[in-house]
């Protein structure tokens, strides 16, 4: 039982990242941003009444999910943030938010950076830098390139 305890006790320290640091196909980034702007791109509800019969054969209906496109960014540059349900009520312009465990995602060849759940967004003091909203990495496209080795 003490070696258990042990372990859990042995936590690494996470390694704050830049957002200029971000790469595609990457996972596992701590970083602290400030919220430059939150749309909302579209809530996926439930479909119309069903008929009582099909209700038996479907799984229960979920809920309503939300989705923002967020600009976030620190001192180095900007990069799209997907915000899911929850998340989207805490990406208000000007927060300032620790980013834990955020990997990166490729949508039409852009990053976007996104927490899914075994990450967490924390909301923390405000942070005294400002955003430098010229290096936009969203605005990057790559291409798949398969490498042949012989």
């Amino acid at each position: 039982m003490a070696t258990a305890t042990a372990a859990v006790a042995a936590k690494r320290k996470p390694v704050f990242i830049k957002v200029d640091q971000l790469k595609p196909g990457t996972n596992g980034h701590t970083l602290t941003v400030k919220v430059v702007s939150s749309k909302p791109v579209k809530t996926v509800g439930t479909k119309g009444p069903r008929s009582s019969s099909s209700m038996l054969l479907s799984r229960p209906s979920r809920r309503p999910s939300r989705i923002s496109e967020c600009l976030i960014g620190d001192e180095t540059g900007t990069v799209i943030f997907t915000a899911r349900n929850e998340q989207v009520d805490v990406m208000n312009p000007g927060a300032t938010l620790i980013l834990r465990n955020a990997k990166i995602d490729m949508f039409k060849g852009s990053m976007r950076l996104a927490v899914d759940k075994w990450g967490r967004i924390e909301v923390t003091e405000p942070a005294s830098f400002q955003v430098k909203e010229d290096n936009n990495l969203s605005l990057v496209e790559y291409e798949l390139v398969n490498v042949v080795e012989e």
